[in-house]
């Protein structure tokens, strides 16, 4: 299976629809399979005094409540059809990130997506990720801010909304518990849900990214697991997917010097092309995991292994000894750990200076 590689264009497209259609072109052309945007209603998913992060802070005006920058990053709901078809013609897969719960309704009822992602942010939005859970999609859960617990419960929800289909008025604790003990939850979270390891800060820095958590995390859930990237530059992704990520998420953007809270954390489409096919590199160099000669050594097993062979000339009847024979290439008699049953055997014939014993 090759690394899916997804395209965060997320909301780089700063409210712009021409800028989002120019975003699934760059996309396209650096050989993604998927690019994903997100959809929210800016007084469904922020209080109007909550503040911005510090990164969005310095990446867009400051004085702004992030309510108010939020609210400009929207993209009504038939741009999204728009955008939907677009990638459909630029044979590119479409996905979107629900912050809310109108946005997911209608990216299941009208957009009818197949496969749902879920934010580092909504980890522990309970009643968000069962309405994900329900709907019976493949899911896509990054992990960002949180520890093996938190992402425990947010399967065991997934697991409890994939098992009923509906939405109980007040499931407990201990029904998601359940669920996610059953043998049919953990076959339904093993088929149908990737874990992504994340670094939630714009840009990460290289101390925090911990990538070794990723396979902590295939290693206690027992499922697949992938990477969404918000360092600067290629290095982690690529050296994640050397790790074995099955999904690999970036940020990309027209222009890291864009105002708007995630540019500086993304690639531009040069460099996300060179992060791609560096990506590819890195399936084809891991192979298939079986360990013999390869097709190009097969060639260099004569030439540099050994054998033995007669280091003087050695007369019929004489005793073979470490005097008298020796390893060396080519590797065209008999195999070095023959050696100790050929020393005190006696020569059934003679032979030369440098040749292969028999």
């Amino acid at each position: 299976m090759s690394t899916i590689v997804i395209a965060e264009a997320g909301v780089n497209h700063n409210g712009d629809l021409q800028k989002a259609f120019q975003l699934v072109d760059a996309a396209s052309e650096a050989g993604a399979d998927i690019v994903k945007f997100q959809i929210f209603k800016a007084e469904n998913l922020a209080t109007t005094s909550a503040e911005k992060a510090n990164y969005q802070k310095k990446t867009s005006n400051s004085s702004e409540s992030q309510f108010s920058m939020l609210k400009k990053l929207e993209l009504d709901n038939e741009s999204y059809f728009k955008l939907q078809e677009y990638c459909h013609q630029k044979e590119i897969d479409f996905l979107l990130s629900a912050f809310d719960f109108d946005s997911l309704k209608f990216l299941l009822d009208e957009l009818r997506l197949k496969i749902l992602k879920i934010p580092s942010g909504d980890i522990t939005n309970a009643p968000l990720i069962l309405s994900h859970a329900v709907s019976g999609r493949d899911i896509i859960l990054s992990t960002g801010m949180s520890n093996l617990n938190e992402i425990e419960t947010a399967l065991s929800v997934i697991s409890y909304g994939y098992l009923n289909q509906t939405i109980n008025l007040k499931p407990s604790i201990e029904d998601f518990k359940k669920a996610y003990n059953s043998s049919e939850g953990k076959d339904l979270l093993e088929e149908k849900v990737i874990l992504l390891h994340c670094t939630t800060e714009y840009p990460a820095p290289l101390k925090d990214i911990n990538l070794d958590a990723m396979n902590t995390i295939k290693d206690h859930f027992k499922l697949k697991v992938g990477y969404s990237d918000h360092s600067d530059g290629i290095l982690v992704p690529i050296a994640a997917a050397a790790l074995g990520a099955k999904i690999i998420e970036k940020h990309i953007t027209l222009n890291k010097d864009d105002i708007g809270p995630d540019h500086r954390a993304s690639l531009e489409p040069d460099q996300f092309k060179r992060m791609i096919s560096s990506i590819r590199k890195v399936e084809l160099l891991k192979g298939d995991g079986i360990k013999k000669p390869r097709e190009s050594e097969s060639s260099n097993i004569m030439i540099a292994r050994k054998s033995i062979f007669a280091k003087k000339i050695i007369k019929a009847g004489e005793i073979f000894s470490e005097e008298n024979i020796a390893l060396k290439r080519p590797s065209k008699g008999l195999d070095p750990i023959m050696y100790w049953e050929v020393l005190g055997q006696e020569a059934t014939r003679d032979y030369e200076v440098d040749e292969a014993i028999e």
